[in-house]
C-alpha cells in the first residue's frame, strides 16, 4: 500500500514538473516564436538542457507536447463555437472566426507550430572544422515533420463532428473526411496568407470564406437528433 502511495506521489509530481516545464516553454515560444530554442527553454526553466530531454526525449518530443497543449485548446475552442445556438451559416462562421482569432491572438506560438525559424539549422550540417572555436548555432526543431500531424489531428476531428451531425448520404464518411480536412486546409492556407500580410479585417476573411463553404453546406440537412451542424 505505501509503494503504491508513494508511486502515485511520484507520477503526481512529475506530471505537475512537466506542466511546469511546458509553462516555462510556452513562454520562451511567446517571445522568440520559430527561433525558440532548447537552451533557451531550459534556461527559462531553470534546469540544464540534459534534464529537459529527460522529461521530453528530444526536440521532437517537446513539439510534439507542446502541439498537442494547444491543439486541445483550440479544439475545445472550436467545440464550443460549433455548439454554440446559432443557425448554421452563424455557426459557421463563428468556428471560422474561432481558429482566426486564436492564431491571431497568439502569432508567435502559430509560427512556431507551423513555420521554421529563418536564422536556425534544421538539417543535417557538415562536419566541423576542429579550428574553428566559435560557437556552432543550435539545429532548430523540425517543424515540417511535426505540423502535418496537427492539421491531419484538427482534419479528422472536424470530419468526425460533420459525419455525426450532417446527413451527406450513403457514402457520408468519406465525404465527411474529404470536407473536415478540405475546411482545415483553407482555414490554415488562408489565416496563413492573412496572418502575414493583413489584407483585410478579419470579419472581411471570415465572411469571405463562409461564402465560399455556403454553397453545399447550405442545403444538406441535419441529423436526426443531432445538434445540428
Amino acid at each position: 500500500m505505501e509503494t503504491t502511495r508513494q508511486a502515485t506521489d511520484q507520477d503526481r509530481a512529475a506530471r505537475q514538473r512537466r506542466r511546469e516545464l511546458l509553462e516555462a516553454a510556452d513562454r520562451v515560444v511567446l517571445r522568440d516564436g520559430p527561433g525558440a530554442s532548447m537552451n533557451a527553454i531550459a534556461a527559462e526553466a531553470g534546469i540544464t538542457k540534459p534534464i529537459l530531454y529527460r522529461h521530453f526525449g528530444d526536440k521532437g518530443g517537446l513539439y510534439r507536447a507542446l502541439a498537442r497543449r494547444h491543439t486541445d485548446a483550440l479544439l475545445d475552442s472550436l467545440r464550443a463555437a460549433l455548439d454554440a445556438p446559432a443557425e448554421r451559416r452563424q455557426r459557421v462562421a463563428a468556428t471560422l472566426d474561432t481558429y482566426l482569432a486564436a492564431i491571431e491572438a497568439r502569432p508567435q506560438v502559430y509560427r512556431f507550430l507551423m513555420h521554421p525559424a529563418e536564422n536556425a539549422a534544421t538539417g543535417a550540417t557538415a562536419p566541423a572544422d576542429p579550428s574553428d572555436q566559435s560557437p556552432q548555432p543550435e539545429a532548430g526543431f523540425d517543424i515540417g515533420r511535426h505540423s502535418a500531424p496537427v492539421l491531419r489531428r484538427l482534419g479528422e476531428e472536424l470530419a468526425q463532428v460533420i459525419g455525426e451531425r450532417v446527413d451527406l448520404g450513403p457514402d457520408g464518411a468519406r465525404r465527411a473526411r474529404v470536407w473536415g480536412h478540405g475546411i482545415v486546409g483553407m482555414m490554415h492556407a488562408a489565416g496563413d496568407w492573412w496572418l502575414g500580410e493583413r489584407p483585410c479585417s478579419r470579419a472581411e476573411l471570415v465572411e469571405d470564406l463562409t461564402d465560399l463553404l455556403w454553397g453545399r453546406l447550405s442545403t444538406v440537412a441535419d441529423r436526426d437528433g443531432s445538434p445540428g451542424f
